[in-house]
């Protein structure tokens, strides 16, 4: 079945995309969901229209990305952790507590955004990455000490 994607859709395609997908994902998940539209004539029509639309919604989005990325790439955050012998620490830094410690250096970020490549278990200095947008990416510093 031909849809017209009105979302980004990880591993289907972007906004604005006219793909095939199986009848099933589309009716069952596509559709219902709000993520795209069944192609046909009139909808096409919408299409054109929509797709000036949403390419300069998109392109507001990215430049807001690229100035917050700018703002993060310049962050140096300190999480203080309580730990035991050999530098470990008693559980682990999460993504919530960078995304907390960002938001007192007056950076808003969620939570599920931030990629931590592995787990932070160690006093030491670690660097974190936060993706923005799906083109925009940035570089946290954090510094874990103990209490």
């Amino acid at each position: 079945m031909q849809v017209i994607l009105k979302d980004n859709v990880k591993d289907v395609g972007h906004i604005g995309d006219m793909v095939n997908v199986k009848d099933g994902f589309a009716r069952n998940f596509l559709i219902p969901k709000g993520f795209a539209v069944e192609a046909n004539p009139k909808n096409l029509k919408a299409l054109e229209h929509e797709k000036r639309k949403i390419q300069e919604l998109v392109k507001k989005a990215k430049s807001a990305a690229e100035d917050m990325a700018a703002k993060i790439s310049g962050t140096s955050i300190t999480i203080k952790a309580k730990s035991g012998e050999e530098d470990k620490l008693f559980g682990s830094v999460t993504a919530m507590d960078i995304a907390e410690a960002l938001k007192k250096e007056g950076l808003d970020v969620d939570k599920k955004k931030i990629v931590i490549d592995e787990p932070i278990k160690r006093l030491g200095s670690y660097t974190v990455s936060v993706k923005i947008h799906q083109e925009v990416s940035a570089q946290v510093n954090v510094q874990v000490v103990s209490e």
